[in-house]
């Protein structure tokens, strides 16, 4: 991929060496993905928690956000993907979307993608990042997807080639905003082994489901980490334009 400024303009990047697999629109649609999809009045709430995030990556000079969850089904990787797209819809800045989830990688199939090698095979079988990355057919947007689980994934997260992996993708990319889906937090220890390595997260939280005390765990675990904010999803709250949740910024 082609990133000079002066020669390529962030809105007409040329793709040489990324894979350009298009995504498949109903599978989009099935999964909620709605950024950027008939202007679904929906996605008001992806460009609202944009916003959000830009200013405060912007003013801390940061280029890594990790999203995870308290437990599975919370909608993690469902806000990962639309706040990948709303990011890369901006116009100013290009994403780089990570399934870092590597027992539960999702990211690929809400997508309706198809790919031949993902994250496990750079840390198992020596492929270089180059050979994973997919543009999904939307402009300033690339994904390196997951591939099939691993019994082993917290000792790959933690591995000598994991931390090399992810000191690459951010020098190399470092005009980038780099969002890594991470695994629930209470589903293992691989989301606090990999959270460190990202500038800052989000914390998805299911409305009606994660109770109370759910919730203050999931924030004392975080409290060495830059808590961008929480996002409620799933919501029940009679709110037309916000029915899949809001954003609440983190005190």
């Amino acid at each position: 991929m082609n990133t000079n400024a002066n020669e390529h303009p962030l809105d007409s990047i040329r793709y040489t060496k990324t894979q350009k697999v298009i995504a498949d629109k109903d599978v989009l649609l099935n999964n909620r993905v709605i950024m950027g999809l008939n202007n679904d009045p929906r996605a008001d709430l992806f460009r609202v928690l944009r916003t959000s995030v830009l200013k405060q990556l912007r003013e801390n000079s940061w280029n890594s956000i990790a999203i995870t969850s308290a437990t599975p089904g919370a909608g993690k990787t469902f806000v990962s993907v639309n706040l990948a797209i709303a990011i890369a819809m901006e116009g100013n800045q290009s994403v780089l979307l990570v399934d870092a989830d590597l027992k539960c990688p999702r990211v690929g199939k809400c997508m309706g993608l198809e790919w031949e090698f993902g994250l496990v095979d750079c840390l198992k079988m020596n492929v270089s990042v180059e050979d994973t990355l997919i543009n999904p057919g939307i402009e300033r947007l690339v994904v390196l997807p997951g591939n099939h689980s691993s019994n082993n994934s917290s000792e790959l997260i933690s591995s000598r080639k994991m931390v090399n992996l992810i000191n690459e993708i951010k020098s190399r990319y470092e005009s980038r905003i780099i969002i890594f889906d991470l695994p629930p937090l209470f589903a293992a220890d691989d989301a606090m082994v990999l959270m460190p390595y990202a500038d800052a997260a989000l914390l998805v939280v299911e409305d009606g489901k994660n109770t109370s005390e759910e919730l203050q765990h999931s924030m004392y675990m975080l409290e060495q980490t830059n808590l961008l904010g929480l996002v409620l999803n799933k919501s029940r709250q009679p709110l037309p334009t916000y029915q899949y949740g809001y954003v609440s910024e983190a005190g």
